[in-house]
Parts: structure tokens; sequence; C-alpha cells
């Protein structure tokens, strides 16, 4: 099967495929780390992660949405990347994850941040393996909340990567 992935700025016709994907995906996420009772939705959550506050992008193949990612306004946060789970391992998130960084290197606000942030719930491991792939570098792991349910406690790790020596890489 031949993969035709165009990566493009989110529409609102887009919402019903990014919510199916972070579904299902989030599930996968969860079992990996502080388990699936924690799942909440993306419709339960999108507003206060505040998933549109920065720019969202999705990948998407032969007009089918298989994956999306979001930075934050200030461009210095990756703050979602999620990718269809049956389009795992076929570069989509890899696609997605260049694509952030690239609109983060690109930041035209004064005084960018060199530094792009990202955070991963331990257990993620495929998660994590991508982004040190990809140059990001284990900066902490701390215990807290779990973002978008805050009634589960859940570790992670933050990851960094400048943004200046990505592009030489």
């Amino acid at each position: 099967m031949s993969v035709m992935i165009q990566i493009r700025k989110y529409q609102p016709r887009d919402w019903d495929a990014i919510a199916t994907i972070h579904d299902r995906a989030r599930l996968d996420e969860l079992s990996a780390s502080v388990g699936v009772e924690a799942f909440l939705s993306l419709a339960e959550t999108a507003e206060n992660e505040e998933l549109f506050e920065g720019e969202v992008w999705v990948a998407e193949d032969n007009d089918l949405v298989v994956g999306f990612v979001a930075i934050d306004s200030e461009m210095t946060w990756i703050t979602w990347l999620y990718v269809l789970p049956d389009r795992y391992r076929q570069g989509i998130g890899r696609r997605l994850l260049r694509q952030a960084i690239a609109q983060c290197q690109a930041c035209p606000i004064a005084n960018c941040n060199s530094i792009v942030y990202v955070s991963v719930l331990s257990g993620n491991d495929a998660a994590l393996n991508l982004y040190q792939s990809e140059g990001f570098k284990i900066v902490e792991t701390k215990t807290g909340k779990l973002a978008g349910n805050e009634s589960f406690s859940a570790t992670g790790h933050i990851l960094q990567i400048d943004r200046k020596q990505s592009l030489i890489a």
C-alpha cells in the first residue's frame, strides 16, 4: 500500500476525524501508562486543554485524516500528537512531529525561546522513542495530576530540543 501523506492546517470539518483519532489513540497511550479508566474524550478535554489556542495540523491520506499535531500559541510546546492506531508505524507521527518542529523554528514572535518542549507519559515507549529519535532529550521526569483528567496521578517525562540545533540535523 502506497502512503501519500499530505500535511495541512486543521479545518473545522476535520473535527470528527481528529476526535476519533484522539479517542482511539488515547486509549493506547493510557493503557501503557496510568490506565484506561483515566480516559476522557477529545470532546470533553479539547477546550480545557486549549487544543486550538495555538496551531493544529492534520495528516491526510487520500482525503482521510489519519493524524494530527498541535503546538501552543508561543510555539514552544508540542501539545498534541496522535495518529490513528491502524496507521501506527507508517511514518505519519514523524511527519507530523517534523511539521510542528518546523513551525516552531519559523516562530514569528519576537524573542522566541530556542527550546521546543513535549511531554510524554511514562510507559508510552513508542512516543518516547519517536521524540528521542528526532533529537529530543529528557530533561525532567515528574509525577503529578494527569493533564486532561486531574483526578488521576501520572508520571511523565518532559523532553526538549533546541530548535537551532534541529535545523542542522
